[in-house]
């Protein structure tokens, strides 16, 4: 095969690649996309194959059945409300996948290894390392195997500085070493990259977890890329640079979405963030207080005209789509006119809400986006919160000095009434109280998100002419 022939299908396979990312602007053609990557990436595996050929095909055959089992077990026992803590899992996968590769380039005997390649190789295992770590510590916050808050070590920066320094000063031994030392060198390399990701990501939580999603995930392209130099397979370096530039786009929109720099997230000024305590007792309010609470939500349901839902995290943790969904699709069928308001940074992962609505079978038209929907909110008769706080904290306007001052927020204190289906009157995340709850307008539902609309859903069957039953949807298919 010719060296053009080999750069058209290599770029043929780049080409189709790009156009299923492509696809992913448009909810509706979404996983018809992910479908033509998937086809894409499986047929840069079959070129390699093909041009370089496997000395114990029997043992590859092994490893790919292997890890395909495995990836598929685990993905069909995971639902919606934990897909940010395996995406963060699989970006660790990407990590320790590039790193291995890195130092089995980096250690062969053979001196074909060029200057290029060996510093490429050698980036690709620091980021890929660090990836993994990093990765690992995002995933069990997420997952709730860790504390999510923020962990703040003594001299924290001092201490990243000085991992920087030595991973700098062992890559040089590493590239200068004479006979089998590089080895040696490599493993403290690697161990000390691990190390650093996982001080790195141990600070980060909470509402900054959107960023350090994307974050890692632009990392983890980023060392597939070099390994790919490193290794001189241009498919390997192209898809990892696509990922690595979709990544570190997708972590800029995130922080403009905060109206933070990504230093800040990183960095910050203050670490200060409250502990929740599950076990405390959940400010509510009286039952008489709660049942004419809901009546009033009623009637501001039955007689608006406009809706608009804003789905936050707490939606999330309640498994509260399914009602959700049907609540609005319910309202539609009546007359009313509704939309989800969706926030970039609603959720863990960017897109957490919009996974979630998708699993309920929203429709897609009904999402917009804050650039959207906040003109909106003036001229919409009720806002309905469901799990969100501090994506529509109003002290993020009007309240100077705050962890959210300046952060873009739906204004759904626009709206001419609020219906707040949260768990209960604490601040978010930022720990900054939520005056919203003190608007005149404000009905405030406060419990578990999923039984009050239950509830909600209840009142209003029992006030229409029509009886409403529950959709299979809200019983069958959550997990």
């Amino acid at each position: 095969m010719t060296n053009f022939l080999n750069v058209l299908l290599d770029l043929s396979v780049v080409a189709l690649f790009l156009g299923g990312v492509a696809q992913f602007r448009n909810l509706r053609r979404a996983r018809f996309g992910n479908l033509t990557a998937a086809f894409a990436l499986i047929c840069s595996v079959l070129l390699v194959l093909y041009r370089h050929g496997v000395l114990d095909p029997a043992y590859v055959a092994i490893a790919l059945l292997a890890g395909c089992s495995l990836g598929w077990w685990i993905a069909a026992r995971v639902n919606m409300v934990q897909i940010p803590a395996m995406v963060a899992f699989q970006h660790g996968a990407g990590g320790i996948a590039a790193f291995l590769v890195a130092y089995r380039e980096l250690t062969r005997t053979d001196g074909s290894l060029t200057a290029l390649g060996a510093w490429s190789g050698h980036l690709g295992l620091i980021i890929g390392a660090a990836t993994f770590s990093g990765s690992m510590i995002a995933s069990g916050k997420l997952a709730n195997r860790i504390r999510q808050t923020p962990v703040v070590l003594t001299a924290h920066n001092v201490i990243l500085v000085a991992l920087l320094g030595l991973i700098g000063v062992l890559c040089l031994l590493a590239a200068f070493a004479p006979g089998s030392a590089p080895e040696t060198i490599l493993v403290f390399l690697m161990l000390v990259s691990i190390l650093l990701g996982g001080i790195f990501a141990v600070r980060i939580g909470g509402a900054d977890m959107p960023v350090l999603i994307s974050f890692l995930n632009a990392t983890a392209g980023l060392a597939a890329a070099f390994c790919g130099v490193s290794i001189g397979n241009r498919l390997l370096a192209a898809c990892g640079a696509t990922v690595a530039a979709s990544g570190s786009i997708l972590t800029h929109q995130m922080c403009l979405a905060m109206n933070r720099p990504l230093a800040r997230v990183f960095f910050p000024r203050s670490t200060k963030h409250p502990e929740r305590n599950a076990t405390e007792d959940t400010p509510s309010l009286p039952a008489a207080a709660h049942d004419s609470q809901l009546s009033a939500a009623v009637r501001a349901a039955k007689q608006a005209a406009t809706i608009m839902i804003i789905p936050g995290y707490g939606m999330a943790q309640a498994q509260a789509q399914f009602e959700t969904v049907w609540l609005a699709n319910r309202l539609r069928e009546v007359g009313k006119q509704v939309r989800f308001a969706i926030h970039p940074i609603a959720g863990r992962m960017p897109g957490h809400m919009h996974v979630l609505l998708a699993e309920a079978e929203a429709d897609p038209d009904m999402l917009v986006d804050i650039r959207d929907a906040n003109p909106e909110f003036q001229r919409t008769d009720v806002a309905v919160i469901v799990g969100a706080c501090d994506v529509v904290n109003p002290a993020a306007i009007g309240a100077p000095g705050t962890p959210i001052s300046g952060m873009p927020i739906l204004k759904a204190h626009e709206a001419h009434h609020i219906i707040v289906c949260n768990l209960d009157g604490r601040p978010g995340y930022s720990g900054v109280e939520n005056s919203l709850y003190a608007a005149p307008n404000a009905i405030l539902l406060f419990g578990d998100a999923r039984a009050t609309l239950q509830r909600l859903i209840g009142r209003l069957a029992a006030e229409n002419a029509a009886p409403i039953m529950q959709p299979e949807s809200m019983t069958i298919h959550r997990r």
